[in-house]
């Protein structure tokens, strides 16, 4: 297990500098610049901001000083914000996406496992067509027409919710709703589809041959092996939650991560652009490692080799 989390920490190394090699050439060739706006900045001012920020070096240089810099952690101020370094805005914004993230995925597991294992127990019933049903319609509708149904409905209808901010636990419910709809539809058809596989094995019918309870079956023994599919998928699944979270952060006012990184991306904030890619790539191999490590306790048969 050591050697495997060893290798898997090398291997790192080289993605984000190819992640971080392509990003910072990719924000350089882009139109525009971080000191552009809708009136002109003074050529001699201008100047001296490049001068400051050591954009008026060559490309070369920049992209070493880039490195450099990076490897310890340090990204230098935002553009915008030149009075507070990109790994503050980080530190500060990624909890509360990180908290919208944690939330829904909590929410779709304990939503979506349990319709699969029905659906899966009940195949081809009505309950397996209904919860299929709503997995598909889940899947279908997109975050920017969920949330502005639910703000109508239960906040400005019913006035249930707040319909806005990142305040109190009432503040939450909507945006974990309108974040954890997609998640519960694909966790329900990945634990159906693991749980239909592992009760048509042998064990599976030994057990039912033993006189087992069918609960005891199901959950004791199918469970294990059927939630694999699900595993293997919270990963990638918490990955996209917190770095797609940027339209619910949006409708929601909620002051996350992806809100900064777009906007950085709109002025041209090179440095936080950098941080912020750099970051989320390192959190989403950190995720798979993770993953894999939890696989290879459930199920003794797969090899970390």
């Amino acid at each position: 297990m050591a050697a495997f989390v060893l290798r898997r920490v090398l291997l790192m190394i080289p993605t984000l500098w190819v992640i971080a090699t392509l990003t910072f050439f990719l924000m350089r060739l882009a139109p525009g610049g971080p000191f552009l706006a809708e009136k002109d900045i003074p050529p001699a001012a201008k100047a001296q901001l490049e001068k400051a920020y050591g954009l008026d070096r060559p490309l070369g240089q920049q992209y070493l000083s880039f490195l450099t810099h990076a490897a310890r952690l340090d990204f230098g101020p935002s553009y915008k914000f030149p009075a507070r370094q990109v790994r503050e805005i980080i530190f500060e914004a990624f909890p509360v996406s990180l908290e919208l993230g944690l939330w829904a995925l909590l929410f779709a597991t304990l939503i979506g496992v349990p319709i699969g294992v029905i659906a899966a127990v009940k195949q081809n019933s009505g309950a397996d067509f209904a919860a299929m049903a709503a997995a598909l319609a889940g899947v279908s509708i997109p975050n920017f027409v969920l949330g502005p149904a639910l703000v109508l409905g239960l906040s400005l209808t019913l006035f249930l919710f707040p319909p806005a901010l990142w305040e109190g636990p009432q503040s939450r419910i909507l945006p974990v709703l309108t974040l954890s709809t997609a998640y519960v539809a694909y966790i329900a058809r990945l634990t159906r589809g693991g749980m239909l596989e592992v009760l048509r094995q042998d064990y599976i019918r030994t057990a039912r041959a033993k006189g087992l309870p069918e609960r005891k079956v199901v959950f004791k023994h199918a469970l294990k092996l059927g939630i694999l599919p699900v595993v293997s998928y919270l990963g990638p699944a918490m990955a996209r939650i917190v770095m797609g979270s940027i339209v619910v952060e949006t409708l929601f006012a909620i002051p996350g991560l992806g809100r900064h990184l777009v906007n950085g991306a709109f002025n041209r904030d090179y440095t936080l652009v950098l941080g912020v890619v750099l970051f989320y790539a390192a959190f989403l191999m950190t995720l798979n490692l993770v993953v894999d490590i939890a696989y290879t306790r459930l199920d003794p048969r797969v090899e970390l080799s």
